[in-house]
Formats: C-alpha cells, structure tokens, sequence
C-alpha cells in the first residue's frame, strides 16, 4: 500500500449529508411530528434512531480514515477495511464508461464526483469517488485515455506506431472535439411538451398539500374556502388559467434545468455528453465499447417527429442522471439518423429496409392472445355492470379484441429487418417503435427458432444477443424461412470480424 492516498477530507460532510437528507424525514416524524407521543413503538424508534445514526457517524469516519487508492499506469488499486483489509485491482482497460456528475454540494466546494463503470457485475462493478478535486478527475480520466490509445496502438502497424505514440502521449484535456448537438430554446420547450413536464406541477401542490394537512391539519379550515371557490365560476376560470400559466411555466424550467447546457461531442476515442444548469453531469463512453445504437419513438415523437438515441454498451447504463446511456430525448427524427454515423463512423444506418411478407401477419392474428383469454374467462366470470348494462362484460371482451388485433396490424407494417455487409438492422413496435442497429463483430450470440405453425408457413424467428449490463436481447419474429437462413450464414462469417491476439 506503498503511496496509498485518501479520499478527499471533503467526503466526510458529503456522507453526513446524505445521511442527514436520508434520514430527515424519519427524524421529524420521530421528534416533531409525534413529540408528545408515549406510544412504546414511538419511544424506542426514538433510541433505535439514534443508534443506528451514531454508528452510521462512527462508520463515516473510519470509511474514511480506512479506504485509500492507488493509480498507477495500468489500473486502479484500491484498499478499504477495518479489521479485514481488502485490496481490489481494475485495470484502466475495463473501463468501459466514465461518468462526472457535479452537484450543488459539489459547485459550492468546487469539487466533484466520477464513476469509472466496468463490464463486471457486483456491487464492485464501479469504481467510485463521491468527492474529488476537478484536477485530479481530469488526471484520472486522462490515464483512461492514454490506455484506451495504447490499447489501440497494440493493433496498428509498425509504420503507425509512431504516430500513435504521439496521440497516447497527448492529454485529454487538449483533444480535438466536434460538437454534434447543442439544443436551441426551440428545441427546449418541445421537449417540455413532448415529455408532459408541464402535468408535474399539479401532482407535487397535491403531495405538498397533504404534507402539510398531515402536520397543522388545515382541512377543515380550508373547507369553506375552497366552497366558497366552487361557487365562483370566474374564480373557477381564473384558477384554471393561473394553474395552466403556472404548469407551462414550471415545465419549462423543469426542461432547462435537466437538459440546459446539454451538449454532444466527440473525439476519435470517446463520445461525450453533458447537461445541467444546477446539478451538472457529464458522461462519457468509448467509442470502441458501443455494442449497437438503438434509435426509439414513442406515440408522441412520432407525431412531432423526434426520437432518441441510445447506445447499448458492456458497461453499465444505469446512469439516472443521464437517463441511461442516451444522447438525447428529443432529437429531430433526420439529426438522430445522422449524429448516429457521425459520431460513429462505423456505423451506418439505412431507412430502406425488408418488410415482412403477407403470410406473417396471417400468422400474427392466428397467434392466440394469452391476455384477451384470460381477460375474457374474467369477465364471463365476474360479468360486472357497466352504465346499468348487465352484458357490457362481451362488449369489454370485442373492445379488448380490437385492440389486440390493432395492435398487432400496426406492429407487422412497422417491423422491418435488414442483413447489409457487416450491419444487421431490426425495427419492431406497434404505437412506440425501436430501430436497433449494430455490427455483426459486437453480437456475441444469435438464435432461430420456429414453432410447429412458423413451420407450416415457411416462417421463423431470429434473435441477436449483445454483452451488455444487462445482456440486450433484440429479435424479429414471423420472417421468411429464407431470410432466416440468410442471417444464419451472416453471422457465420463474424469470424473473418474478430482478431484473436
């Protein structure tokens, strides 16, 4: 543990914050709210509480006299324990996502935090520092970097070693980065409205309303306001009006502050994404590490033609912050096809893809629907009265029919799949649709499969699994038994795709 250093002394009050934020509630229930109490369960939650709270403190503190690390220039060493010493080894080429998030804790100490993600699963999947000075995050990410250089230089012919030399040597900070989005006002206040933000405000005066009747029990003394409102008609308009100023309003800023300052760029080895006024978070991901794209369209992006994208990586993608590994919610339908190749420039994505042929859909609607089944067994069962009408439970029955059948007529016409060189492309859904997209090196495993009816129709079912956190699975079903063997003589050519060192 020779040069081992601690985290910084700042963690200390970071993690006394959390806890007190996390066990704020719990406390004002137990000492304010219920101050009077004599109930025996109130009376020892009260010593439970502060028990666990004074070893939670003790533990803040030798957390952080007895975690420390190391980093040399391969990997991470890190050591922690009390009485059992534990040292833990990650190497900078399991890296597979750098994520920074800047909070208001964070901006008042001008510190930050940075998770290293690997493709391990565990809790030791991360590596983790919650409170860490700007330098020397950039010093961590910039030995990344250099890593991911020299990694890729071990491919590179002798002629070239030289010259990627000089890159590894280069530091992150002085990369040359092409921003490929940065959303306008325009593009903000569509997606306050497209992500119905504007409907928040009225649920969260309803939670805070119900908060503060629970503690000074202001029902009954705001009854006859509210009767006196009611009665009103102009006051009723006048209410509508405000609240609906207020919600626009208020879905607005909400929309700022998450995706304000959004920006995508990239260099020749990572793919970057920031965003935030208050909280900022930025995110970023080899682009060697990406193991297909997914482009998705909700009902409501469809109509106001916009859609997502996201990249499917071996890392982890729970990064709440940052919604996942997404670029960006709100991207006009044409920019999200076009920032997909460039970011990527061995990607390709094309809209001419392979319909389904007329057999599939007979086999669709021939498909038994499991859930309109046993819906209508429910409904024969219980026959509950609709509007006073006691047969309405057949009516719900053909109404849940319909929207079966719907249902699966809109997902044979926008089911398309395409097997191009080294590409294969699915697109799937009925009211939200999801085009996946990758390459035939990063898939690990494929399957085909046919029931006994596929069978009679000449038809099958193809799936592709790609390493992911966790494994993505994407699949079309119902398609030619042709194209079916064509992906399978597709996929047997990935090994003309891997270098085995």
């Amino acid at each position: 543990m020779t040069g081992a250093k601690r985290y910084h002394p700042l963690l200390i009050l970071f993690d006394l914050w959390k806890l007190i934020r996390n066990s704020g509630f719990i406390a004002l229930f137990l000492f304010v709210i219920k101050a009077g109490s004599d109930s025996y369960f109130i009376i020892y939650g009260r010593l439970i509480f502060l028990l666990v709270f004074g070893i939670s403190l003790i533990s803040i503190v030798l957390k952080w006299f007895t975690h420390k690390y190391v980093l040399d220039d391969v990997s991470f060493h890190l050591y922690k324990g009390v009485f059992n010493k534990t040292e833990q080894t990650v190497p900078f080429a399991k890296i597979q996502n750098v994520h920074r998030h800047t909070s208001l804790f964070h901006r008042l100490f001008k510190v930050t935090s940075i998770h290293f993600e690997t493709g391990m699963a565990g809790d030791d999947a991360a590596v983790k520092f919650e409170v860490i000075s700007p330098a020397e995050a950039d010093r961590m990410e910039a030995k990344i970097a250099g890593a991911d250089r020299e990694g890729r230089a071990e491919h590179l012919n002798g002629g070239d070693l030289e010259q990627a030399a000089c890159q590894t040597a280069l530091p992150r900070q002085i990369s040359n980065r092409s921003i490929h989005f940065e959303p306008t006002r325009k593009d903000i206040i569509k997606a306050s409205f497209t992500s119905l933000s504007f409907l928040v405000l009225i649920p969260i005066l309803g939670s805070l309303y119900s908060k503060i009747d629970d503690i000074f029990h202001v029902e009954k003394q705001a009854e006859g306001l509210f009767k006196s409102i009611l009665s009103s008609w102009w006051m009723i308009t006048i209410i509508i009006i405000v609240l609906a100023v207020a919600s626009t309003a208020f879905g607005i800023v909400r929309t700022f502050l998450k995706y304000g300052k959004y920006q995508i760029s990239s260099d020749q080895d990572r793919i970057y994404i920031s965003k935030g006024v208050l909280d900022e978070t930025a995110f970023s991901i080899s682009k060697e590490r990406v193991q297909a794209v997914i482009i998705s369209q909700s009902l409501m992006k469809r109509w106001l033609g916009l859609a997502e994208v996201k990249l499917i990586s071996a890392g982890s993608a729970g990064n709440e912050e940052l919604g996942g590994n997404s670029l960006y919610p709100y991207l006009p339908v044409r920019r999200a096809y076009e920032m997909v190749s460039e970011i990527l420039p061995g990607y390709e994505v094309s809209q001419n893809m392979l319909r389904l042929p007329a057999k599939s859909l007979w086999m669709r609607m021939l498909r038994p629907s499991w859930i309109w089944i046993l819906a209508t067994a429910a409904l024969f069962y219980f026959k509950p009265t609709v509007w006073k009408m006691e047969q309405a439970w057949w009516m719900l029955s053909i109404a849940l029919l319909i929207l079966v059948v719907m249902s699966r007529l809109l997902d044979f016409f926008n089911t398309r799949y395409l097997l191009k060189d080294h590409f294969i492309q699915f697109k799937t859904g009925s009211l939200a649709t999801n085009l996946f997209v990758s390459k035939r090196e990063k898939v690990i495993e494929v399957h085909i499969t046919r029931s006994l009816f596929q069978k009679w129709m000449g038809l099958a079912s193809i799936e592709t699994i790609n390493r992911a956190k966790p494994v993505h699975h994407a699949s079309v079903t119902d398609v030619p038994l042709e194209a079916a063997r064509s992906f399978y003589h597709w996929y047997g050519g990935r090994q003309n795709d891997i270098k085995v060192e």
